[in-house]
């Protein structure tokens, strides 16, 4: 589960979930639906495989972020669906989705970029808590 929340002139989320790998997966469709508010008409027609490496959470979770809004920013690529695997280096994402299509995606907010400022990925009581903050 993810969640945006308000930050001075950025926005945050805060992911919540059982287990590490999926909390990388629900930050990047929350990054993703920051980016385009119907996610939902984003179709399944390409795939993107995302290799980060490092062993620190928080750092992961960023350079999975950074990558996945680089794809977006370079090569106009929307994501919906996301399969996150521990590797011994790092993480591979697998992202599903497609190139943007102004008439049907309703374009939300212009993520200039994922900040350190804030950035948690930890376990927590009932799973794992994960914050960043974006900037807008």
């Amino acid at each position: 589960m993810f969640e945006a929340f308000d930050h001075t002139a950025d926005v945050g989320l805060r992911v919540r979930a059982a287990s590490f790998e999926k909390t990388i997966a629900e930050s990047c469709r929350g990054l993703f639906s920051l980016l385009v508010a119907n996610l939902e008409s984003v179709r399944v027609e390409h795939t993107e495989v995302v290799e980060v490496a490092g062993d620190e959470p928080p750092l992961l979770m960023f350079d999975c972020l950074n990558e996945l809004l680089y794809l977006f920013a370079t090569r106009g690529l929307l994501f919906r669906d996301f399969r996150v695997e521990r590797t011994a280096t790092g993480l591979r994402v697998t992202a599903c989705g497609e190139k943007m299509d102004a008439v049907r995606h309703r374009m939300e907010h212009e993520v200039k970029a994922i900040t350190y400022h804030g950035l948690r990925c930890e376990p927590s009581d009932d799973g794992w808590l994960a914050e960043v903050i974006l900037d807008i």
